[in-house]
């Protein structure tokens, strides 16, 4: 069992930055590729950004590809996203997720194991 609480979410201009954390519980979490998740209103959820559970393959959809950066600290249980040159349509609550499988190109919402709550972040113009 692994709990995900994520944090870090506000308010940010257009081409600014924010940094998400994601905390997890549980002996386990090395064991879990990670990866973050966004919706905004009226929308499913799109996939922003993974990590393999050492850390070192990640993979990027190209809507943030270049602007955001998936890392995890493996000793402190969390993995974070850097998100620069934020733009309106970046709005969205994200939600951080953990999978034993590595999906390679392909991350859906669909099946991935363990669910954070979610964080807001808003980008104004």
């Amino acid at each position: 069992q692994v709990q995900l609480v994520e944090s870090g979410g506000g308010l940010v201009q257009a081409g600014g930055s924010l940094r998400l954390s994601c905390a997890a519980s549980g002996r386990t979490f090395t064991s879990y590729n990670m990866a973050w998740f966004r919706q905004a209103p009226g929308k499913e959820r799109e996939f922003v950004a993974a990590i393999s559970v050492n850390g070192v393959t990640t993979y990027y959809p190209d809507s943030v590809k270049g602007r955001f950066t998936i890392s995890r600290d493996n000793a402190k249980n969390t993995v974070y996203l850097q998100m620069n040159s934020l733009k309106p349509e970046d709005t969205a609550v994200y939600y951080c997720a953990a999978d034993w499988k590595w999906r390679g190109s392909s991350w859906s919402s669909v099946g991935m194991d363990y669910w954070g709550k979610g964080t807001l972040v808003t980008v104004s113009s």
